[in-house]
């Protein structure tokens, strides 16, 4: 069985989603140290002009050792409004603007405490929306007793021996010298890269800006055009 494990982020990248599509099971980790300036709680869109600028989803104070399952949203702030601000104005007046507004706008009729309860219903709204028929599990909710990790690449080593039968742990291409190959290899499973290739796609403007959100890959593409760039990756 092909799994991927990564920590649940905000409307993330194309290869995340390529991730999920092309392996059988998909875990999101919530047991592990919250890292400020991450994709948890933010991505990138375009901006007004050019460039590009951030959808931010706030949060309550937190403490440097909490654990991503325990970071709170700050609902003190009409976050969702800003954000649905944003692409209510979204720059180059992009074809499927509306259908990512619907998107967006049944995602956030309902209330959110936690992170990693949005993050993984945006996920679901996504996928769901790209006909990929995949589920999303949260590694805390499992209860799935793991080997306590004694180096940060062994958390998907020891969930996957856990697991029991996984023969192949996919990661994005960035884990590749981070990745020790030969504790994986020794317990029977191979480790992939996977790597999704970031085809420039028309955002009607004249300095392509790779690697946004799958929001903005949703505004300018179909989803069967966005199927087509999930499925156009490497294995290394």
């Amino acid at each position: 069985m092909k799994t991927a494990i990564m920590q649940p982020y905000i409307f993330p990248y194309l290869g995340y989603f390529s991730l999920i599509k092309h392996t059988d099971r998909f875990i999101a980790i919530d047991t592990v140290q919250y890292i400020k300036q991450g994709w948890i709680a933010r991505n990138r869109i375009l901006r007004q002009g050019s460039g590009w600028d951030y959808i931010n989803v706030p949060l309550c104070a937190y403490s440097r050792d909490t654990l991503i399952k325990d970071i709170r949203i700050h609902n003190g702030t009409d976050w969702k409004h800003k954000i649905i601000g944003q692409l209510q104005h979204y720059p180059n007046r992009p074809p499927y603007a509306a259908n990512v507004k619907e998107l967006c706008g049944r995602l956030f009729t309902d209330e959110y405490n936690d992170v990693v309860t949005l993050n993984v219903k945006a996920l679901e709204i996504v996928l769901e929306y790209l006909g990929i028929n995949r589920k999303i599990e949260i590694f805390s909710e499992m209860d799935l007793p793991i080997k306590q990790p004694e180096d940060s690449d062994e958390w998907g080593l020891n969930i996957c021996v856990a697991l029991g039968d996984v023969d192949e742990y996919w990661n994005p291409p960035g884990g590749k010298s981070f990745y020790d190959r030969n504790k994986y290899e020794t317990k029977g499973i191979k480790i992939c890269f996977h790597e999704v290739e970031l085809t420039p796609y028309n955002q009607n403007n004249e300095i392509f800006e790779p690697g946004l959100s799958i929001l903005d890959v949703m505004m300018f593409n179909s989803a069967q055009e966005i199927n087509e760039m999930l499925d156009n990756y490497i294995i290394t």
